[in-house]
């Protein structure tokens, strides 16, 4: 192979489309435009979303939901993961160390799913109900 030999791909190039040269070319004339309007003139657009003055449709439709932004700083660990954890006391730093919750994560929360069968305390974190009651029954602990 030389320099002089490479070649790109086949398939990867394609000719650019020449619009407005002749009418053999099967773009001439209007040069895939159409016949008058907005959008067959030279600088002539639109926003996005304009429908000609029309109320558009996303002022036509009702404003639906919300998405807290905190929700990026929240995580939650099951009794599974404590249970795969090889610590007795569990901090948020541990955890983030062993990546079961992202680096964001500040406040995190236990919650009962999977079981729990070894002593464990934790440090920092939060726990629901069923959790906390799972934890307990086990000879572990909350701070």
């Amino acid at each position: 192979m030389q320099l002089n030999t490479i070649k790109p791909g086949s398939g990867s190039k394609h000719a650019k489309r020449r619009v407005g040269r002749g009418i053999g070319s099967g773009l001439g004339k209007t040069a895939g435009r159409g016949h008058k309007g907005q959008k067959s003139r030279a600088g002539g657009y639109h926003k996005v979303g304009f429908e000609g003055g029309q109320m558009p449709l996303q002022r036509r439709l009702p404003k639906r939901g919300f998405k807290s932004h905190s929700l990026k700083y929240n995580a939650e660990i099951t009794l599974a993961d404590l249970e795969a954890l090889a610590a007795d006391e569990v901090t948020l730093v541990m955890l983030k160390q062993a990546g079961l919750v992202g680096e964001l994560a500040k406040v995190v929360k236990v919650i009962k799913s999977g079981e729990l069968t070894k002593k464990v305390s934790l440090q920092g974190i939060g726990a629901t109900a069923g959790a906390k009651a799972a934890i307990e029954a086990a000879g572990g602990s909350l701070a």
